[in-house]
């Protein structure tokens, strides 16, 4: 493997170059007209323009993607996350064309794509499942009597479904039958299916991941969990690895039960498992992800691998040198993902210019970064600036080094949600590790963060006053 074509933009190319350029692999970077001076296209050794500045026009045109990588000499393709990543027919178009696609095969993204598809292909391996249907519902009477039976409340989710779309929580049958058409007019929108089913609504979960790798010799490992709770509109903000809450003997379990996940399918590659976890500590199998996550960082700290790297391996035909038992966690990362969104006002996106944009550095400190001083944030995709990690001995250290690094992040021109990152880490709930998916909704208020910001401005213009007096002193002792 002598060229890989990055099929992606923003912080997540730059993180799969990087590793590419030190193993000696040369980089392709493909941009939309928005991106023509982006860091992802300086920082490749080729960079070729593949449209228009919407997704629809650039990254997500397959085609013109693989007419790139053959007229450029590419043996592979790496699709970051988002965009064409879960594309089975993507998959298949680059195995038609005889390019490595770095991820599994287009059965297992297909598979693991529909939701519905991935409860049945792992029901033979006896793993945990939230109480549920397990086919799709259009049928307002039969939703009903369904429900009925589970018992309220419970959640409308999209087959085809990610992100928080085409899901919808009912507490009472009343309201069924509005959020089921809710549900299936935004899943049709959003993914083209509209088909929808219905299961329990687990009251306080939640959510814990787990990362594995497979390759083609038959060797599937996981690389411990990640928590990933703190979430707003059922999308990640800040993860963490290790969990808080799991025992080693928990720890154990869910990643046995996230590589029987993988085996059922066939797996090639990374990919994520993702399980609900219940007040009372039961897991439930939710989905498998069949790609990189946003927030593998935390895990390559924790466990000393890089991930890009061994998927690079795998995709060349590799064994893993690496067995489950030589695998431990040393240490705690923190992840908070920079959206340009305003906390403020709902994380409603915030488009402008980065007048001023410096990033935190020191020991113990990673950021994923996409975007650099005098840059315009485009309207067009994800607003998610870089992704800021920390990494110390113990989850308290992590916690206050995050916390240092979100102060000394400069950002004027957009707002962002590293206020929203300090809030939480310095929130009780979240230090002492009481939490789940519903912190946003039980604890956070724009009010609450515009008090403890403004309390912080009182305490900072006290601290400079009380400076300036002292300096008048020694100004005036040393006039004498």
């Amino acid at each position: 493997m002598k060229k890989i074509l990055v099929a992606n933009r923003g912080e997540i190319a730059i993180r799969v170059m990087k590793t590419a350029q030190k193993m000696g692999i040369k980089t392709v970077a493909v941009f939309s007209t928005a991106d023509r001076n982006a860091p992802h296209v300086k920082f490749a050794d080729e960079a070729v323009c593949i449209g228009a500045p919407p997704s629809s026009q650039s990254y997500l045109k397959g085609d013109k993607i693989i007419e790139v990588a053959k007229n450029l000499n590419v043996d592979a393709i790496h699709p970051g996350y988002g965009f064409l990543s879960e594309n089975a027919s993507f998959a298949e178009l680059c195995e038609d064309n005889h390019i490595i696609f770095i991820g599994p095969k287009s059965k297992a993204i297909k598979i693991m794509g529909s939701k519905l598809a991935a409860k049945d292909a792992v029901k033979a391996y006896n793993i945990p499942m939230v109480p549920g249907i397990d086919e799709a519902v259009t049928d307002v009477k039969k939703a009903k009597l369904i429900a009925r039976e589970i018992g309220f409340p419970i959640l409308i989710k999209a087959s085809a479904g990610g992100g928080g779309k085409g899901m919808r929580v009912v507490e009472k049958e009343s309201d069924l039958e509005s959020q089921m058409n809710r549900a299936i007019s935004e899943a049709t929108s959003a993914f083209g299916d509209g088909s929808v089913f219905i299961e329990k609504y687990v009251t306080s979960p939640r959510h814990i991941e787990i990362q594995i790798m497979a390759d083609s010799h038959g060797n599937v490992l996981h690389f411990f969990e990640r928590e990933c709770s703190i979430q707003r509109r059922h999308q990640k903000v800040v993860e963490e690895a290790p969990s808080c809450v799991l025992s080693p003997q928990l720890r154990a379990k869910m990643g046995e039960a996230a590589i029987k996940v993988a085996k059922s399918c066939d797996y090639l590659g990374a990919g994520t498992v993702e399980f609900l976890l219940d007040a009372e500590h039961h897991f439930y199998f939710l989905e498998m992800n069949t790609r990189l996550q946003v927030e593998h960082p935390v895990t390559e700290l924790i466990s000393g691998v890089d991930l890009v790297a061994l998927q690079i391996k795998v995709a060349r035909g590799e064994a893993i040198d690496i067995k489950q038992d030589d695998l431990k966690i040393n240490g705690h990362a923190l992840e908070l993902r920079v959206y340009a969104e305003d906390p403020l006002n709902d994380f409603l996106p915030s488009v402008g210019h980065l007048d001023v944009y410096k990033i935190p550095k020191g020991e113990g400190i990673r950021v994923d970064n996409g975007f650099e001083e005098g840059m315009d944030i485009p309207i067009y995709y994800d607003p998610m600036l870089s992704k800021l990690i920390t990494y110390a001995k113990t989850r308290e250290e992590a916690i206050q080094l995050m916390i240092k690094a979100i102060e000394n992040y400069e950002v004027k021109g957009i707002e962002t949600t590293l206020p929203f990152g300090k809030y939480v880490c310095e929130h009780e709930a979240f230090r002492s590790g009481n939490f789940d998916t519903h912190f946003v909704k039980n604890f956070y208020s724009p009010e609450a963060l515009k008090a403890e910001t403004e309390n912080e401005a009182k305490i900072a213009a006290l601290i400079a006053v009380k400076q300036y007096i002292e300096d008048q002193k020694l100004l005036r002792l040393s006039n004498y």
